[in-house]
């Protein structure tokens, strides 16, 4: 291949869909993982592994990225884009949604890195992006849990760059306002979806899933001795 291989996680819709039309564009081989295997699939795009895998699962994490290399080479990037949001009051809110927040946001995310990281240090390349959000830096109304998940995001990621930084490899993250995805559609109380609804409208729109992809693959252009550590976009109007 031309192009060395891009890993992207919850590729199925949203952010990680609108990343894999564009990687795949630019002539990137890809592994797309996800749980709804039919959508990747249906996405049809060239030189692609499509595999269905449970990120909370390392060793199917590090099976499938395996799978890859032996086709394609090397991981050069590894775009950790699945999640969940369960928004929720704290006192109302079932500790099993913050279990599985945390499952998937945090330990999804490091079965990733993990798989990939000894690699690229080895090689002395590579590019490992998280897309964590703006809750990852300040506090929002129901989104404790979530806020948490997003906040350790953004810390893994700052220590682990300073851990690899002399081996040449990076990590950014990417911390994006609302933006219109499936995202919103885990949370079970419909008051408070209606009020999240509501905050979009008001606002005249959020970005969309393409908006982060462009970032995305700005970062991952740049030279390889260039770090853009993070990223924090959202519509103009949106205030926090």
């Amino acid at each position: 291949m031309s192009k060395p291989l891009i890993v992207i996680t919850g590729a199925s819709s949203g952010i990680g869909e609108a990343t894999a039309r564009t990687l795949s564009a630019a002539g990137h081989p890809l592994l797309l993982i996800a749980r709804r295997l039919e959508r990747l699939q249906a996405l049809a795009l060239p030189n692609t592994l499509c595999r269905q895998v449970d990120i909370t699962d390392g060793a199917a994490m590090a099976a499938a990225i395996a799978e890859a290399e032996a086709q394609y080479g090397p991981v050069d990037a590894l775009i950790n884009n699945a999640g969940v949001m369960l928004l929720g009051q704290a006192h109302e809110q079932s500790p099993a949604e913050w279990q599985q927040m945390f499952n998937v946001n945090v330990m999804g995310l490091l079965n990733g890195i993990h798989a990939v990281l000894a690699g690229m240090r080895q090689r002395k390349r590579g590019t490992i992006i998280n897309v964590s959000s703006i809750a990852g830096r300040k506090t929002f109304p129901n989104h404790a849990a979530y806020c948490g998940t997003k906040f350790a995001v953004h810390a893994m990621s700052e220590n682990i760059r300073e851990e690899v930084a002399m081996d040449d490899v990076r990590v950014i993250t990417i911390a994006p306002g609302a933006v219109e995805t499936e995202l919103l559609s885990h949370t079970t109380s419909d008051e408070i979806k209606a009020g999240y609804d509501d905050w979009k409208t008001d606002m005249g729109g959020v970005l969309a899933a393409q908006d982060v992809a462009n970032a995305i693959q700005y970062a991952y252009a740049q030279p390889q001795n260039v770090c853009i550590r993070e990223i924090v976009l959202a519509t103009t109007r949106q205030q926090p």
